[in-house]
């Protein structure tokens, strides 16, 4: 059995080989692979990365041209690791290596993904407070029933992470995404520790990112195979109000002999609504048509080394 275990970094070049000699400790005699992915950092992290890797030849490098964000690296990450289970832990020594041990217990069994669960989070209450409410509305819904998402601690079976398609914020919602395509999600109370080298990446817009990811996650796992579905109903809908109130319109200079004059807002908001109908169908048509699209992606990968 192969642990594979997934670093993004950006610019955390005095926490590396701190967090790397933990990780070690903490696999222990196990078969495993490191794996840092280098976010486009620039205070040296990367070459830090490149002297362990030459070193030990079960540490690998993957450097980004520039920040692409924590999906991206955990994505890069997921396409090139090899174990059985995947770990994925951030980078700033505040997520305890000592824990892979009592994640791989946990789903040993029968999970498909255990995830860390900070409940002892050494961070200000300006952190803390934002979080439990985001993850409380995550939890509501997404009915997947853990209290942690944003936790960077997480184990996964392999079956899981080549199963999902990770980009932008939707590093969060990872276990909601896992849950939605049926595998046994869970959790553990982990050590979280309070940083020691430099500041949080994350400022107040992630809260308001993480809201937008939450729509768009919801959205996406409901209609990415068929975007006509969503928008042709709305468009249906209106189409058909808008078609009938002209009926109505017609009824009534024909049949009641009422000139087109005494109801001319009525006639407009039916052509509108018609148009309206028109447009969000065909918003449909071209969103399933880029849903079956293969687009290449921007290449991100700088440099892999690996001794």
């Amino acid at each position: 059995m192969k642990i594979s275990i997934i670093v993004p970094v950006f610019n955390e070049r005095d926490s590396i080989n701190q967090l790397y000699a933990e990780i070690v400790s903490g696999v222990n005699t196990r078969d495993y692979e490191i794996i840092f992915i280098d976010d486009g950092s620039t205070d040296g992290s990367a070459e830090a990365i490149e002297d362990l890797a030459k070193s030990n030849e079960k540490v690998t490098l993957i450097q980004f041209y520039r920040n692409y964000g924590k999906s991206a690296a955990l994505s890069e990450g997921f396409k090139h690791c090899e174990g059985d289970y995947i770990v994925t832990m951030d980078a700033d020594l505040q997520d305890d290596p000592a824990e892979i041990d009592n994640l791989i217990l946990k789903i040993k069994e029968g999970f498909d993904v255990v995830s860390g669960w900070k409940k002892n989070r050494k961070d200000p209450l300006s952190k803390r407070l934002p979080s439990k409410l985001f993850n409380f509305i995550t939890r509501i819904f997404t009915k997947v029933k853990i209290h942690d998402f944003n936790c960077g601690l997480k184990i996964y079976k392999k079956s899981v992470i080549k199963t999902l398609d990770i980009y932008g914020g939707r590093h969060r919602y990872i276990p909601a995404l896992a849950g939605q395509k049926k595998f046994k999600v869970s959790e553990i109370i982990v050590n979280h520790r309070a940083r020691i080298h430099g500041a949080t990446k994350y400022g107040g817009r992630r809260f308001f990112h993480g809201f937008f990811d939450l729509i768009s996650v919801l959205f996406l796992s409901k209609y990415i195979q068929s975007p006509l579905y969503f928008f042709g109903q709305i468009g249906l809908f209106a189409f058909l109000l808008g078609f009938g109130i002209e009926g109505y319109i017609l009824y009534l200079k024909y049949v009641i002999g009422e000139s087109f004059a005494m109801h001319i807002a009525l006639l407009i908001f039916g052509v509108l609504l018609i148009v309206i109908g028109i447009q969000f169908f065909s918003l449909g048509l071209i969103g399933e048509m880029i849903s079956n699209s293969n687009q290449d992606k921007e290449t991100r990968i700088k440099k892999i080394y690996k001794a």
